[in-house]
């Protein structure tokens, strides 16, 4: 536990000094550092016996990793038409949970064959590869198109950081991603496993498979998300809450279940969970519609932060909270219950930073004369429309 938690507090220090990196020397640049300094770990990693030195190794693989996804994401609307980048944000999620399922099976058969040096160093070669072929083959723009502006200034690269955090729309993302990512991060990663095997009895074969159903129900839910982003922009906050809704009330009905939950219950919460995952990605959307190119890396790095610093604060309050009532004896159901039950304070803080961010975010939209319809009017203009299209048909 130590440390992945060690890691993810790197990621989460890392993401602001990487977004503004990322606006000053391009999404190319940062990916192929991002992967070369992950590579590097790994071999130090593979090569050492010490935990001492296997958590610096961990903390350096978190840094580089905080530079990868903010930087793919910040390609996306130099490759794409804008009316398909919610789509293609939730495909390239969809891709690096394929990614993380794919390389396990062979990682796991190399780590029992081979033992922990040769995996780790044949997951280096891998990596370092990438980060040559990131170099040789990716490009900022599509070929024939100019760079959007030179170089960013330090000063402008400060200017930059206060705009980012100031709007209304990047902090409506920073909130998005916090409230929808870090229960399944947390529940998926760290908790799950334990509250399910040893809190509700589970097998561990039950156990993996209600674990497994997150990336399922994600890789089902991510694009089809993204075609409801893609057709109702002005709505994205209401998919926002209610992907909020999915997971928070499943758990509160686990958690005021009397005994352990019922199978089925159990598996409403974990699909639920699930689509926190797709849903976090609207928060990116939102940093992508409200601010200007030019300042678009580190505000996907704030809204990285929400979800990470939400799972690292969840993480360890449950640890705390179970040291703490079962005194190094093994946890039950109702030491579990009160555990898991610090994340709704969490699920309040978020749900709270959404609505205030969304009130000052659609009063800059009036403002700019694209007022937010009430839903009657919006439905109404949506059945004009298919009246029109099929009008049209016949």
């Amino acid at each position: 536990m130590r440390i992945v938690v060690v890691q993810l507090i790197v990621y989460t220090a890392m993401q602001i000094p990487g977004g503004l990196m990322l606006d000053r020397f391009g999404p190319r640049r940062m990916i192929t550092t991002g992967l070369a300094v992950m590579g590097v770990a790994q071999v130090v990693m593979a090569l050492t016996e010490s935990v001492s030195v296997a958590i610096p190794a961990r903390a350096v693989l978190g840094a580089g990793d905080a530079f990868i996804f903010a930087s793919v994401i910040r390609l996306l609307p130099n490759w794409f038409p804008p009316g398909r980048v919610p789509i293609v944000t939730q495909l390239v999620g969809l891709s690096g949970q394929a990614g993380q399922i794919a390389s396990a099976i062979p990682f796991v058969w190399l780590l029992g064959a081979r033992g922990w040096a040769p995996a780790f160093l044949a997951v280096a070669v891998l990596t370092l590869a990438a980060s040559l072929a990131a170099a040789l083959l990716l490009r900022d723009v599509p070929p024939g198109f100019e760079k959007a502006q030179a170089r960013l200034g330090l000063r402008t690269l400060r200017s930059n950081l206060g705009a980012a955090f100031r709007h209304p729309g990047t902090r409506l993302g920073l909130w998005t991603h916090w409230t929808t990512s870090f229960a399944p991060m947390v529940f998926g990663l760290m908790w799950g496993f334990p509250y399910l095997t040893q809190g509700e009895g589970r097998s561990p074969a039950q156990a993996s498979a209600l674990i497994t159903l997150l990336a399922i129900v994600g890789a089902i839910a991510g694009p089809v998300l993204g075609l409801l982003v893609q057709r109702h922009p002005l709505r994205r906050s209401n998919l926002v809450l209610a992907m909020v809704a999915a997971g928070v009330v499943p758990w509160i009905a686990v958690l005021c279940w009397p005994g352990p939950a019922p199978l089925w219950l159990l598996t409403v919460l974990c699909a639920g969970l699930a689509l926190g995952g797709p849903g976090s990605a609207i928060g990116f959307d939102f940093a992508r519609t409200f601010n200007p190119r030019h300042r678009l890396g580190v505000a996907n790095s704030a809204v990285n932060i929400g979800g990470f610093s939400a799972c690292i604060i969840v993480t360890l309050l449950i640890g705390v909270l179970l040291d703490v009532q079962s005194k190094g004896s093994a946890s039950t159901l109702d030491q579990f219950r009160v555990a898991m039950a610090i994340q709704l304070p969490c699920y309040a803080l978020g749900i709270l930073g959404i609505f205030r961010s969304r009130v000052r975010a659609r009063r800059l939209l009036a403002e700019a004369g694209q007022p937010v319809p009430r839903w009657r009017e919006a439905l109404r203009r949506e059945w004009a429309a298919r009246q029109r299209a099929s009008a049209a048909r016949r």
